[in-house]
C-alpha cells in the first residue's frame, strides 16, 4: 500500500478480476465500469440495510487515483455511513492489486446515496 491509504476493515461488497473487455484501446479499464462495480457494491449493502429494493439517487466526489489495467483484482468496499427516513448515504472505496502481487492501492471513493423504494418504485420508510 502506498503511505498514507489503509486497507478498509472487513471484506470488500465485491470483488472482481478487470478483463480485456473492460477496456479503452490504451488497455485502461474504462473508469464507467469501475463506477458500475461501485454502484453494485453500494446497492448490496444498501438492500441489506434496507432490507429490500434501494435505487440509487447520486454519487458524490469520486475521483479517480490510479489506472486499472488488464487482470487487476479490484476489491469494493461501502459501508453505510448516514441514514435517514428513506435515503442511505454509502462510502465506497475501490482498491486495485495487480494479480501477481500483494500491492494494492485505493483507486476511487466516492459517496453513493440510495433511497429505499417499495414494489410500485415509491420511497418507503427504513426499517429500525
Amino acid at each position: 500500500m502506498s503511505e498514507g491509504e489503509t486497507l478498509p476493515a472487513g471484506e470488500p461488497a465485491i470483488r472482481v478480476v478487470a478483463m480485456p473487455a473492460d477496456t479503452n484501446p490504451y488497455g485502461d479499464i474504462f473508469g464507467g465500469w469501475l463506477m458500475s462495480m461501485m454502484d453494485a457494491a453500494a446497492g448490496t449493502v444498501a438492500s441489506r440495510h434496507s432490507r429490500g429494493r434501494a435505487v440509487t439517487i447520486a454519487v458524490d466526489g469520486m475521483t479517480f487515483h490510479r489506472p486499472v489495467k488488464v487482470g487487476d483484482v479490484i476489491s469494493v468496499y461501502a459501508d453505510v455511513v448516514g441514514v435517514g427516513r428513506s435515503s442511505m448515504k454509502i462510502d465506497v472505496a475501490a482498491w486495485s492489486r495487480r494479480r501477481a502481487s500483494d500491492e494494492t492501492h485505493r483507486v476511487t471513493h466516492a459517496t453513493f446515496t440510495f433511497v429505499a423504494i417499495d414494489d410500485a418504485g415509491r420511497p418507503r420508510t427504513l426499517a429500525d
